[in-house]
This record gives structure tokens, C-alpha cells and sequence, in this order.
């Protein structure tokens, strides 16, 4: 009865787990038609405010403990700073200066941030199976989300530039590159929206980090909850200052879109996600936000009638590809282990057998056994003197 129900409890946790890429994925979708009705950060602060709220109505009614200690409050505020109000604000404002396709990939590569960050600070074992996981992951997503035109374009300069490289001083060779100001640098970097979108996805990354150490003071669910309404405050309070005619054009479909987004996409998704996240490996669990595009692209597919490209479809099996190796590096390195050992231990015949034919060397064994089968008779002969 035990292992009957611990093996429905195994596939029933794996779906649990992939569940918040799901939500997030078809939550993805239902924003595209509401971005250009709302405002950045207002949309951003109801994603996070009205969700943390149920959270932590939810971890009250669960009997989940609140935080007692000053440690506590400073780590979730810190969390909320960084994850809620830093994550979702630069992750709203690279929305609106950049395309889906690419903000997505930019945004879906934190897995490598959470990979780099989880090996040094927690040790996480990567191995060379994870790389090569992370590695075809991100070039899954950025076959997902970046146009074809622009890959196509960018394998035809890359195979031109390799079999006819620039002469020095060219346009296009090393020397001749020219690099501008710092100052105009920083100016342009805040204006692009590929530029935010990476520092949503660093936002991101931290936060997950963070949440290891805010479960020592504080649980995760009441710590989620508390981080999505700390966080979600200041994101108001700037819209109001900065922003106008936040909700004026939202008509029915947008609200509904957007509590589909605040409760399933939000409340539930990442309650489950950062529930996961305070026990298990980290790498394993982030890098199952490489289905977050995967989700986006099939729904859009099935209720927007969005038509997948050949590159799209082979990214998509990169991106399982990818989530199968992340998950199972451990797995796969003790198989090849014992592979390569059995392999090594396994006797090989010498030279002078190998020279001999199978019937020769079946004759010689009878050869032995009926000598070996021969009795010895040892007689000792007592001579008396008389």
C-alpha cells in the first residue's frame, strides 16, 4: 500500500512542479492583448498586490506560521525589493520596448544565472551533463523567441565572415570597432528594452538565491505572499507618479485576462514555484522555466492560431531536450560511470589465445580435465633389517 501510494505521489509532485511554467506560459499569452490597454508598472503592481494577498490568505487558512523575528522581516523585504519590485518592474518596462519573442528569451536564460549562483554559494553540482543542458536550452528559447529572419541573417554573416574574414581596418574587422562614451552607454542601456529584460532576468535569479536563505527565518509560502506585496507597493506608488490613464481603456476581456494572470499566473504559480525552490536543487527547478516559452508558443498556437516555424519546432525539442538533461545529469553521469567501469573490469583474452581457433582451444580444455582426472598412487616400501 506504502509504495502504491508513493508511486501515484511521484508523477502527481513532477506535474505540481511543472505547473507554474504552465500558468506562466498561458498567462503570457492573455497579456499580449493587454499590454497596449494598461500601463507597465500598474499592470505589474496588480500581478503582484492582489496575488501576495491571497497567498498569504491561503498560508493563514493552511496554519502556516508568520514571521516573528526582525531577521525574518529584513530578508523578505529584501526579497521583495529584488524579486517582486525590481523583477516585475524591469520585466513591464523591457515589455513595451521590446518584442515578446525577444524579451522572452531574455528573460527564460535565468537559468544559467540560478546555475552560476547555486554552484558557488550552495555548491550545487552542475557536471558536464547540466552544461550541455543549459546550453541547448538557451539556444532552444532563442530559436523559440527570435525571429527566423534574424537567425537566418545571422548564420549567413557568420558563415561569410568565416570563409571571407574582413582585411584589417575594414568596417567590419576588430580594429576598426570604435566604442562610444560610458556616458551615452548607461543612457542607452536604460532605454533598451533587451538591456531591462536582462536585468529582470538577474532580478529573478537573486530572488530564487534569496529564498534559500529567507526559509531559514520564515516559511516559504507566508514568505512568498509578503515578498509579492512589499514588493508590488512601490510599483503602485511610482505608476501613480509616473504613470496616467492606468485603467481607462481595460475593458471586460482585460480584467478577466488580468485576474486569470494575478490569481492563476501569479498567486498559485509562484507560490508553488518558491515552495519547490526552498528545498529542492535549484538548477533542476529554474530550468524548468525553458517550458515557460514552450507553453506560450503552444497555446498561442491552439487559441490565437499562431503558426510554428520549422526553427520553432526544433527549438521546442532542444528546450525538452535540454530539461531531460538538467533533471537527469546526475542520473546519466552514474550510468556512463558504470558503463565505462564494466567495460574496463571486463576480461580480455591474450595474444597466444587469441591466435588459437575455438576448436583448438575446446580440445586443449579436454586435454587438461583428463590429465587433472588421473590418479596418483604414492606407495612407500618399509625396509626392515633383520
Amino acid at each position: 500500500m506504502f509504495s502504491q501510494l508513493t508511486a501515484f505521489r511521484l508523477p502527481l509532485s513532477r506535474l505540481v512542479m511543472i505547473a507554474p511554467f504552465l500558468l506562466w506560459g498561458t498567462a503570457m499569452v492573455l497579456m499580449k492583448g493587454v499590454i497596449p490597454h494598461t500601463t507597465p508598472l500598474f499592470m505589474a503592481g496588480v500581478r503582484l498586490v492582489p496575488a501576495g494577498l491571497l497567498v498569504l490568505l491561503a498560508a493563514t487558512v493552511m496554519g502556516r506560521p508568520q514571521p516573528k523575528s526582525w531577521r525574518a522581516w529584513v530578508w523578505i523585504a529584501l526579497f521583495a525589493a529584488i524579486d517582486g519590485a525590481l523583477f516585475q518592474g524591469f520585466l513591464a518596462e523591457g515589455l513595451v520596448r521590446t518584442g515578446a519573442g525577444l524579451g522572452s528569451v531574455m528573460i527564460d536564460s535565468q537559468p544559467l544565472a540560478v546555475a552560476l549562483l547555486a554552484g558557488w554559494l550552495f555548491g550545487e553540482h552542475i557536471g558536464r551533463w547540466g552544461w550541455l543542458g543549459l546550453s541547448l536550452g538557451i539556444l532552444g528559447i532563442s530559436l523559440i523567441g527570435l525571429p527566423d529572419a534574424w537567425i537566418w541573417g545571422w548564420f549567413n554573416h557568420l558563415m561569410g565572415w568565416v570563409t571571407s574574414p574582413p582585411a584589417l581596418g575594414h568596417p567590419q574587422s576588430p580594429s576598426a570597432i570604435t566604442l562610444p562614451e560610458p556616458s551615452l552607454v548607461l543612457s542607452q542601456l536604460f532605454q533598451s528594452g533587451e538591456w531591462l529584460m536582462l536585468l529582470a532576468a538577474l532580478s529573478m535569479a537573486v530572488g530564487i538565491i534569496l529564498l534559500r536563505v529567507v526559509c531559514r527565518y520564515a516559511d516559504p509560502v507566508v514568505a512568498t505572499g509578503w515578498h509579492m506585496v512589499l514588493g508590488g507597493i512601490p510599483l503602485f506608488a511610482l505608476s501613480t507618479v509616473v504613470e496616467s490613464e492606468q485603467w481607462v481603456h481595460l475593458n471586460g476581456s482585460d480584467w478577466l485576462a488580468l485576474g486569470y494572470a494575478t490569481i492563476l499566473g501569479s498567486a498559485i504559480a509562484y507560490g508553488i514555484f518558491f515552495y519547490f525552490a526552498a528545498s529542492g536543487s535549484l538548477t533542476s527547478l529554474s530550468a524548468l522555466t525553458f517550458l515557460t516559452p514552450v507553453f506560450a508558443l503552444l497555446f498561442g498556437n491552439l487559441f490565437l492560431s499562431e503558426v510554428l516555424s520549422p526553427l520553432q519546432w526544433f527549438g521546442v525539442s532542444l528546450t525538452l531536450i535540454s530539461i531531460y538533461l538538467i533533471n537527469q545529469r546526475e542520473s546519466l553521469h552514474l550510468r556512463l560511470l558504470s558503463l565505462w567501469q564494466r567495460l574496463r573490469l571486463e576480461p580480455q583474452p591474450s595474444a597466444h589465445q587469441s591466435e588459437l581457433s575455438p576448436a583448438s582451444v575446446s580440445l586443449a580444455n579436454r586435454r587438461v580435465t583428463k590429465l587433472e582426472a588421473i590418479p596418483v598412487q604414492v606407495t612407500e616400501s618399509v625396509t626392515e633389517n633383520t
